[in-house]
């Protein structure tokens, strides 16, 4: 006869009573429709990636200019307010930009045209400066082969002239893209207004148009004030290192200023690229490693006030970033889009936290205070 679980005798009730259910909690239980859910959430996400890496000829110009546009909407706003029409004002601002640009890509071009064409020269020169580090190469040789290691050591070599031109072409996009760019650019800031107001007149709810509606003010002043911000930062991070370099005798200070100005924009990436341009520049430029030093490790000193100090005062706890988070939308957008996706990489991430900020319920659960 079989015998239930609820019909278990309790030891010592002789009349046989049922054993009452227990109500202890049971472990929670993923069921089916959730797994199937976030099965499908996480084929969407592959999915969304794998077209956004193949498509990247179309969806970087896009993207980029959509971004661009909405840092450039407050400019545009301005000048409509003294009376210039959104689309003049939207074709003013992509020329001025563009210009302030060329500018800037002169300043560089110049000086890295003239030691391009001199660079087995200059390698020939860097690798005589390198012949100091032998004797502890050799010391370290020796070490190894007394622990059992491997003799061998790798050797420092200069990279040959031919990286020179893959490096362009992956840094350099097409025309094709270019023009996308500027085209989508100037659309979208001339059309801005009337995007926002099909975007927030899609929903019939009063409280999903008005959660639209702060979504994207939010977003449009955050971006505008991250763009100012950070241009101002990084336009006084070029004058100090432009200002560094003709102090320590550098050549062509303010290309390598207007240089640092521009790798600034990409977070982490920037700073060091710039560390290691000048610690060649200094070593090919000055008879001693001490001496070419200087300026490299001043232009440190600089980076890390401004990164540690400068920047999280002037922009506040609000846009304030948390670094692991840069770090991994770094890597991310870098290896999605290339330099491109590296400056983009931040306002991309304010955005995906304004958007967890409003739609995420308030109510979520939070974790117990410590």
């Amino acid at each position: 006869m079989r015998v239930l679980p609820s019909e278990r005798l309790i030891p010592g009730n002789s009349e046989g009573e049922p054993l009452p259910d227990s109500h202890t909690e049971l472990p929670p239980v993923i069921r089916r429709t959730e797994f199937v859910a976030f099965a499908l959430a996480g084929l969407l996400l592959i999915a969304v990636v794998a077209v956004l890496y193949v498509g990247r000829a179309f969806f970087l110009p896009v993207v980029m200019a959509f971004v661009t546009g909405t840092m450039l909407s407050p400019a545009a706003s301005f000048l409509e307010r003294c009376k210039v029409p959104r689309a003049l004002g939207a074709v003013l601002i992509v020329v001025a930009g563009t210009a302030v640009v060329a500018f800037v890509v002169a300043l560089i071009a110049s000086p890295a045209i003239e030691w391009s064409t001199r660079l087995p020269e200059l390698g020939a020169q860097l690798r005589d400066k390198l012949h100091v580090f032998d004797r502890p190469l050799a010391l370290w040789r020796e070490l190894q082969t007394m622990i059992g290691g491997s003799e061998g050591f790798p050797s420092i070599h200069i990279p040959k002239v031919e990286w020179v031109q893959p490096t362009l072409e992956f840094l350099s996009p097409t025309f094709t893209e270019f023009l996308l760019f500027f085209v989508t650019l100037i659309l979208f800031i001339a059309s801005w207004r009337d995007l926002r107001r099909a975007m927030i007149m899609t929903f019939s709810d009063h409280d999903a148009r008005l959660r639209t509606l702060r979504i994207l003010n939010e977003i449009e002043v955050h971006l505008g004030n991250y763009l100012l911000t950070v241009t101002l930062i990084n336009i006084a991070v070029g004058v100090g290192t432009g200002l560094i370099c003709a102090l320590t005798g550098m050549p062509n200070p303010a290309g390598l200023g207007a240089l640092a100005a521009t790798l600034n924009f990409i977070p982490i990436i920037g700073p060091v690229a710039m560390f290691v341009v000048l610690v060649v520049v200094g070593l090919i430029a000055f008879p001693t490693i001490g001496g070419g030093l200087m300026a490299a490790l001043a232009f440190g000193g600089l980076t890390f006030l401004e990164g540690h100090f400068i920047t999280p005062t002037i922009i506040g706890r609000r846009l304030a970033l948390n670094a692991l988070a840069v770090l991994l939308a770094l890597a991310f957008w870098t290896w999605m889009w290339g330099p491109m996706g590296a400056f983009l990489s931040s306002p991309l991430l304010i955005v995906a936290l304004i958007l967890k900020e409003h739609l995420l319920p308030a109510d979520a659960p939070h974790l117990p205070q410590a």
